[in-house]
């Protein structure tokens, strides 16, 4: 299942538009070497009131890379980002693959003991973070965790305008110990490092995902797959260097990394940034800046249209629409339609596809499975072949439900430094999602469950084992299961079954407060509910499909 000669629905390529594209450069420093030497004096990242030119990013890279190998960096080595979206993040990606490393995203919201495991599985020896998150999280574990270097920077940099509704409370801070990122720059401002080029098969970015089978894996995202699908997004949905991309998802999620980051970096043109997100700060933002496209979560739609300043012209630039990462109810598409006048493009992928495998194409509306209620999720991008299998590994026929199993360019080649996990998931180099669904006759694709437990809440992957780990560290707690149940806000969120130890007590309330304190936000229990006994298969295994079964007909 897959090929465009397979499939009837698009007239477009017909018209000219291509089937198939070829990657037009070896790496990702190449793509962006490309657009600074086509316009070096053009934006291309904006912070607020903070511009800064392809030129400077050039510039600032560059001296970031020289003060890593000024301080003993060698090739190959793993810097970890563990930044907001700030204009520090592409200037440290960018300077890591100068001095001929490999970036490691880390989500800003995880807490130490999510830190110390990213770390240490990564083998980063230099850490980059806002100056915050070292004081609070990053120092109690990073030099026990392998980091030989932390340089820290704080969000308040590149802009003045220090807007209350993202940066209330917070202040440059004096933190003995580390690198200051605008002092190492300054230092080495000037420097060029040497030459540096990767093959398309070289890691570029080791992005970790949460898998439903143990501890989060690092994705190799490899200069030739961030390359592709960069490429893929600009063709699939129109753009060129005159667009400005407005940077909504996070910037460490692939989403962000790819269709905000590298987008830009192959366009030449503008990613607006703004930190944090929040929806009246968006709005000022977007018609402020003018973006035309952007890609993110549904929750950021939704937060959109309940924005005391959701006026029907409040988006008229933004006129490229793209949402993935968690499941779109396709009422939310017509609402947001009705509110803005603007239309929600469904796309799909993984960690392990670098983005995008599927997209809702410019001009098409996805349609949506009668029995299900489902929003389609598209049709296969370029190069890219998807089948769905059965149990029994075969080819099912349209309508039918199996496995969607992915190849393509944007497909990673394993896990780091886990043989084990990628020869499971990645057979021959054919990527088993564990997501089911279907192909219509019509070539367009449905999720319709998932395969395993992994509960997706707002576009981020919760592992509950993960979650029930941290509740069992509480003293009241015999027993606990954790499943996904509907949010309207979120799509899924977090909730866990809890028995107690005899004699003991713990309120509900106390118990999310335990959590929360542990966990990144979008991980710990929104709900908790009490039960004598956790349902158990006879070997003693938790029934967490019964538990989301009871919930479903609660």
């Amino acid at each position: 299942m897959g090929g465009y000669d397979e499939r009837p629905w698009l007239a477009r390529y017909d018209e000219g538009q291509p089937s198939d594209i070829e990657p037009e450069f070896t790496d990702a420093l190449a793509m962006f070497r490309a657009s600074a030497e086509r316009n070096p004096d053009g934006d291309i990242l904006r912070y607020f009131d903070g511009r800064i030119t392809l030129r400077e990013l050039d510039e600032l890279s560059d001296a970031f890379a020289a003060g890593l190998l000024d301080a003993g960096f060698s090739a190959g080595e793993r810097v970890a980002l563990y930044l907001q979206n700030v204009p520090q993040f592409v200037i440290a990606l960018v300077g890591t693959w100068k001095a001929g490393g490999i970036a490691v995203n880390i989500n800003p919201m995880n807490r130490a003991r999510e830190l110390d495991l990213l770390l240490r599985d990564s083998g980063a020896t230099v850490l980059v973070c806002l100056q915050g998150l070292y004081r609070d999280v990053a120092e109690s574990v990073a030099g026990d965790a392998g980091v030989t270097t932390v340089i820290t920077t704080s969000e308040l940099e590149y802009q003045t305008r220090d807007d209350p509704r993202v940066f209330s409370g917070t202040e440059r801070i004096d933190l003995p110990g580390t690198v200051d990122m605008a002092g190492l720059i300054d230092r080495f401002r000037g420097h060029r490092p040497p030459p540096v080029s990767f093959s398309p098969g070289d890691t570029a970015v080791l992005t970790y995902t949460s898998g439903t089978t143990g501890p989060p894996k690092g994705a190799m995202n490899t200069h030739g797959n961030v390359v592709f699908n960069s490429q893929a997004y600009r063709q699939w949905c129109g753009l060129g260097q005159d667009d400005v991309v407005l940077g909504v998802a996070p910037l460490f999620h692939i989403t962000g990394l790819i269709s905000h980051v590298t987008l830009s970096l192959l366009l030449g043109a503008p990613l607006v940034l703004f930190c944090r997100f929040e929806p009246s700060l968006a709005i000022e933002t977007i018609r402020d800046e003018r973006p035309t496209f952007t890609v993110g979560s549904i929750t950021v739609f939704i937060a959109l249209m309940n924005a005391p300043d959701a006026e029907r012209d409040a988006l008229t630039s933004l006129t490229k629409i793209w949402s993935g990462g968690a499941p779109i109810p396709p009422s939310t598409v017509t609402a947001f339609s009705a509110t803005f006048g603007q239309y929600i493009h469904n796309i799909y992928g993984l960690t392990e596809t670098t983005s995008p495998s599927h997209g809702v194409p410019p001009g098409a509306e996805a349609p949506v499975d009668k029995a299900s209620g489902a929003l389609s999720v598209g049709v296969p991008i370029y190069n890219t072949v998807v089948r769905i299998v059965g149990d029994d590994g075969k080819d099912v026929p349209p309508g039918e439900i199996g496995e969607i199993v992915t190849t393509g360019p944007q497909v990673v080649p394993g896990y780091w430094n886990k043989p084990e996990e990628t020869a499971a998931a990645l057979p021959g180099g054919a990527l088993h999602t564990g997501d089911v669904g279907y192909m219509d006759d019509n070539g367009w694709f449905y999720i319709v469950d998932r395969k395993k437990d992994q509960i997706n809440a707002g576009g981020y992957k919760v592992w509950p084992r993960e979650v029930e780990d941290v509740l069992y560290e509480h003293e009241a707690v015999r027993e606990a299961a954790v499943v996904g149940v509907p949010d309207e806000y979120r799509g899924e969120t977090v909730k866990a079954f809890v028995s107690l130890r005899p004699g003991r007590t713990v309120s509900a309330e106390e118990l999310i407060a335990f959590a929360r304190e542990r966990m990144a936000a979008y991980k710990y229990p929104r709900q908790v509910e009490f039960l004598d006994e956790i349902p158990k298969t006879v070997t003693g295994k938790l029934l967490r499909r019964e538990l989301r079964t009871r919930e479903q007909e609660s």
